[in-house]
Formats: C-alpha cells, structure tokens, sequence
C-alpha cells in the first residue's frame, strides 16, 4: 500500500510541474545584433492570435472601437460578437515554420527604440499568387521573453484593384486594422483605419 501511494505522489508530482497554460515561447534570442536565418524558429503567430482571440471570446465586456478618417477619430462601442468577423482574415492565413520557411526568412535584432528583440520574416524568394502574407515582425520583450506585439502586412487583389492589409495586434490590450487602396504611379489611399480595444485601464 506504502508503494501505491509513493507512486501515485511521484506520478502527481510530475504532472504539476507541467506547464499547462496556453501560452507560446517567443522565439530564442541569442544575439543582440542583427542576424538573418533561412532555417529560424519561426514563431507560429497564427497559433498565438488563434489564442488572444480565445481570450477575448471570454470577455463579458464591451469593445472600443475607433475609426479615423481623414484625421477625424470617431468612437463606438461594439458587442464583443463582432470582434472575431473583423479579425478573422488575419487568422485565415497560417504562419508557422512548418509552411512559409521556403519563401520567408527570420530576422533577429535587438531594436532599443521599441525596448524589444524583433524577429522579422521577409520574402526570400518571389511569392506565388496563393499567398497574401508579405510581411510580419514579432516584438519580444527582452525582460520576460512574452511577446509583447505583432505585425503583419498582407496584400491583396480584388475587383481589378490592389490592396494592402495592416494588422498592428498589442497583446492583451489592442488589435488595429488599415486597409490601404494602391493606385497606378505609386499613389495610396486609405480605405479603413480601425482600433479594437478591451483594455481600457490604460492610456491608449
């Protein structure tokens, strides 16, 4: 009996040292100086948004949402139900190192201005029509090793018509949304320029 039990403590005793939240290592960081890698760690960003939003489907709060245009800031308060609609084409795409490390490579620098390691994926190689990704950096910080922002720049094309799609995703506080329209001889206009926020115990 003595043996079961010292078993059974052994066996609970390692299960409680396992981390069970759902959380993602940000990727490892071994230099402070600028440093390309075909083969990286490639953070999987997708899997880390798919868990903010679990986070803010578990919110019983109501959404800031504020629209500029033309330099106007107007606010509203939406339902937290409308949230994952807008945000669901960044999550559409996956990004993990399993299936982009033959068209992207990784990054790493110490950027003092922004207090963080960033780890910058950019195309190495022509992208095929099938992916809309072109861009996406991951700001670390280099305290605690918690990812502290994400960007991701897609482009896409519709009705005979170039856009560009800007995802700017502060964890745990805020996710902004600027669809830019790209005209002939280099000229863009401003569709859409969109902040979510659920934090709200903070300075925006």
């Amino acid at each position: 009996m003595k043996k079961l039990l010292s078993l059974l403590l052994i066996v609970f005793i390692i299960f409680s040292c396992t981390d069970n939240k759902n959380n993602y290592a940000a990727p490892s960081v071994n230099s402070s100086s600028p440093k390309d890698s075909t083969q990286g760690s490639f953070f999987p960003v997708t899997s880390f948004l798919k868990g903010q939003m679990r986070l803010l489907d578990s919110m019983q709060i109501t959404f800031l949402q504020v629209t500029t245009a033309a330099n106007k800031a107007d606010s509203a308060w939406i339902p937290r139900e409308k949230i994952r609609p807008l945000l669901q084409p960044f999550i559409a795409d996956l990004i993990d190192k399993e299936n982009l490390t033959s068209f992207f490579k990784e990054s790493k620098f110490n950027d003092q201005s922004t207090d963080a390691i960033t780890f910058t994926y950019d195309p190495k190689t022509a992208l095929p029509d099938s992916i809309s990704l072109r861009r996406w950096v991951v700001y670390v910080d280099p305290e605690t090793g918690n990812v502290k922002r994400v960007y991701i720049l897609k482009q896409l094309k519709a009705n005979n018509q170039v856009y560009t799609q800007q995802l700017t995703w502060q964890t745990d506080k805020w996710a902004k949304l600027v669809t830019i329209l790209n005209k002939p001889g280099g000229n863009s206009e401003i569709q859409n320029d969109m902040k979510l926020i659920w934090d709200l115990s903070i300075n925006q």
